[in-house]
């Protein structure tokens, strides 16, 4: 179930390079990388910025503003935006700089709500 929405969202946005779904702790539940994705180690990638999406959600928390939705990161050759699915699960789209954002942004909205009952707590 996992790979066919991954894969379906790499079909419906332009630009995709990878998509994977994530834990907390680091570990990639599933991921479906294109040829450009695995090339660029986005699996390592979205590894690393797990500690991002920690800090973040402790930051929301910690300020009384909430809860972590999604986080847009914004690099040179890739621009990486996860969707948070739990506490502790995140999906990530991974786009090549001239990637379609603002799809990617709605098929992770879709995917998110698609997979609420598998990762709720």
């Amino acid at each position: 179930m996992f790979k066919e929405l991954l894969e379906s969202i790499i079909e419906r946005t332009e630009g995709s390079l990878g998509a994977l779904i994530m834990g907390t702790d680091g570990i990639a539940v599933e991921k479906v990388l294109g040829e450009a994705g695995a090339d660029a180690n986005l699996d390592v990638a979205a590894a690393e910025f797990t500690s991002l999406v920690r800090n973040a959600q402790r930051a929301g928390n910690d300020t009384g503003l909430g809860g972590l939705r999604e986080l847009v990161i914004s690099l040179e050759s890739a621009v990486m935006v996860m969707r948070v699915l739990s506490r502790d699960y995140f999906v990530v789209l991974a786009l090549g700089a001239h990637g379609n954002l603002g799809r990617a942004r709605f098929e992770l909205r879709k995917a998110e709500l698609k997979l609420a009952k598998e990762f709720a707590v």
